[in-house]
């Protein structure tokens, strides 16, 4: 790299070094990087962005792609064989990553002589990953067959009546399946066909199946059928029964039109316990073609897929099982020895590995000191060894990744996963909390979050989760700019719990959105403030009102209290916030506590790994009076297109950047940004329209 000293060019060649010797590994990320160069995580994550501009897991993911343009220079390798090489465990996700990088997927590598920038557009096929890299010819006459084609089938899915594109939505819930036995010992296996059913049906795509906690409510309820179907948006609910005796298993299946109420199918099964697995794909399948969905056969050949062929480990597994979907600490303690008992009986069971990964990983959430991370490792590798398309084996293994902060390697595991189960309930809650608080992109947010609450209906038994889902909808909105949108959600959410006191603030801030009145959102957010003073989000939001009034003797009261709370608690959250504070303490002539922020502020900015680090360094240059800096780095910001609507709505009214908008080219370089968020706001509309989500 240019202009780096002698002793930042050895430092590259070093971990560049170290991350080839370690190319094959999928395992070695950031930390085992920092350990192999002895150094800490922190001051690695630091020394490398000061370097390369890139963050950790950035500069390894490059190196390992360098790597791998070398091989397909080669020609002697697969698209396939080259991701595993060099450390992807997801050939979808090397591929994503190569054109990113070199502007053209590597399928194509054959046809240019080094990588450079050119922006080609070619749809990788099932070739790319089967044969060795070749350049493709394709005769004019057969291009011209697949663009009439092509067109064909637009005009098709355009003009087709609406009534037919609405039909090919059924949604669907499997109620809780009951225990005719007087023998509650065998529960487990009764829930145990319930969840097979609903996992087999959530792997058809062109179903939409309610998640198992949305319909868990309806076990000991007493509503009518009319009124469960309502309150899930279910076109169709399945109600099952059952019992084991001796080596037999009985189950009655009936499915149930919501609409009018009609029974239009029932089946009893009398099978053998050896025949447990071909019932459980028969279910699945017999209601698919009751409801006329389509099936393809790849998603026949999952359905039809024994987890096991061993009958006690299954039992096994069962009980374990039954204990994980209720995770309570004591429960997952209890549910681990199942799935290891299982594995004893067969030691390729990747459900039961996976199993054990996932109750070790929700053991470890929200907890300081983590205890598990090598187990999860080792178990969702298992997992995969024995079953690498299984979602659970793939889910797993993301929340190792999860349990390190690699965010960035677990998603293509988790979009793997919910690509081979589309209607995961548990897959789109961790793709919605990836998109929102560790790789902010608020298209997929919204994407993820709207069909989250397709298929994870809550509103119906928990008016406290509900509340929060729309919640996080409205947010996701007013982020990407759809201020009636998010009016809408937000009520629902106070409508569904109206002391929610997020949501209140919210609201405060969309409602600025739609009259720019800075005493309106500062008045509603004190009122928010004077329910609960315990609130250190809402004290903050409180003293940023006052710093956009630009009452700098109040903001620096209240933002006294927000950094003495933070302080005593040690809480390291909102770094963002220190260029608003030091101004509130610049200006009420709170030199050294200013001086303090401001350098946290810079620090922070710079190591800052999301999109916003040029955005927040111009705040911070504008501020200090250094305006070609600030511009710089303004220009640099220019080249995102996923940022916040906030970006365009309180940057003009922001005290730090007064300097910088007397620089003669600040309203031609903040114009740019505001067309690249409108162009940013019409692609996600568009987007979230063709998929039938707006």
């Amino acid at each position: 790299m240019p202009n780096l000293n002698t002793a930042e060019n050895n430092f590259l060649n070093q971990i560049t070094q170290l991350v080839e010797e370690n190319i094959s590994n999928e395992q070695f990320g950031v930390s085992e990087l920092a350990d192999a160069v002895g150094m800490s995580r922190s001051n690695l994550l630091r020394k490398i962005k000061k370097i390369t501009d890139l963050s950790a897991s950035q500069f390894i993911r490059n190196v390992r792609l360098k790597f791998a343009a070398e091989l397909l220079q080669e020609g002697s390798y697969t698209v396939s064989e080259v991701s595993y090489k060099v450390g992807f465990g997801s050939p979808s996700y090397f591929i994503k990553c190569f054109r990113e990088l070199y502007g053209y997927p590597p399928g194509e590598m054959g046809n240019h002589e080094e990588p450079d920038e050119q922006q080609e557009q070619v749809t990788e096929t099932e070739q790319e990953m089967q044969a060795p890299v070749q350049k493709k010819k394709f005769p004019v006459l057969l291009l011209s067959f697949f663009a009439i084609a092509i067109i064909a089938a637009v005009l098709y899915f355009v003009l087709r009546p609406a009534s037919e594109t609405n039909n090919r939505i059924k949604s669907i819930a499997v109620l809780p399946f009951l225990n005719d036995s007087n023998d509650t010992s065998n529960v487990y296996i009764i829930n145990g066909l319930m969840e097979a059913t609903l996992n087999n049906l959530q792997q058809i795509q062109d179903l939409r199946v309610i998640s198992r906690t949305s319909v868990e409510q309806y076990r000991n309820n007493p509503k009518s059928t009319p009124e469960i179907a309502k309150e899930l948006n279910a076109t169709y609910l399945i109600e099952g029964s059952g019992q084991k005796i001796g080596d037999q298993i009985l189950l009655n299946i009936q499915l149930i039109e919501a609409k009018t109420d009609k029974h239009l199918w029932s089946q009893q099964y009398r099978r053998d316990t050896k025949d447990i697995f071909t019932l459980q794909a028969d279910v699945a399948k017999s209601i698919a073609e009751q409801i006329e969905a389509i099936v393809t056969p790849e998603e026949i050949k999952r359905i039809e897929k024994a987890p096991t062929n061993n009958l006690v480990a299954y039992d096994l597994f069962l009980k374990g099982y039954d204990l994980l979907g209720k995770p309570t600490d004591e429960n997952l303690l209890a549910a681990i020895p199942y799935f290891k008992q299982a594995i004893k009986h067969d030691e390729e069971f990747a459900r039961s590995y996976a199993g054990i990964a996932i109750a070790f990983y929700l053991l470890d959430q929200n907890k300081t000191e983590k205890q598990y991370a090598d187990s999860i490792n080792y178990y969702a590798d298992q997992a995969l060894f024995y079953d690498s398309k299984l979602p659970q084996s793939l889910t797993a293994k993301a929340l190792f990744y999860m349990e390190h902060s690699e965010y960035e390697l677990a998603l293509p595991y988790f979009e793997k996963a919910l690509e081979i189960s589309p209607n995961s309930d548990v897959v789109l809650i961790f793709l919605v909390e990836l998109y929102v608080n560790y790789l902010p992109n608020t298209e997929k947010y919204l994407e993820y979050a709207l069909k989250g609450l397709e298929i994870d209906i809550v509103a119906a038994y928990d008016s406290s989760a509900a509340s929060y889902s729309y919640l996080h909808i409205s947010n996701a909105f007013i982020q990407s700019g759809f201020v009636d949108e998010a009016e809408k959600y937000i009520e629902r959410s106070l409508d569904y719990l109206p002391e929610n006191l997020y949501s209140q603030y919210v609201q405060a801030y969309i409602q600025f959105a739609k009259n720019e009145d800075l005493n309106q959102l500062n008045k509603s957010l004190l009122t928010t403030f004077e329910k609960d003073k315990t609130r250190l989000d809402i004290l903050q939001e409180v003293a940023k009102s006052y710093y956009y009034l630009r009452d700098f003797e109040t903001a620096a009261i209240y933002y006294k209290a927000f950094v003495d709370v933070r302080e005593q608690y040690n809480l390291n959250i909102n770094q963002s916030e220190n260029g608003k504070i030091a101004v509130s303490f610049d200006k009420t002539g709170q030199k050294e506590l200013s001086d303090k922020y401001f350098e946290e502020y810079k620090t922070w900015a710079e190591n800052d790994p999301s999109i916003y680090s040029n955005f927040s360094l111009a705040f911070y240059y504008s501020y200090n009076g250094d305006n070609d800096k600030a511009i710089e780095y303004l220009k640099a910001f220019t080249k995102q297109d996923n940022f916040h609507y906030w970006t365009i709505l309180f940057t003009p009214i922001d005290p730090m950047m007064d300097n910088l908008q007397k620089h003669p080219e600040y309203k031609k370089v903040f114009s740019e940004i505001e067309s690249k968020f409108d162009a940013y706001h019409k692609r996600i509309e568009k987007s979230l329209q063709n998929k039938g989500l707006l």
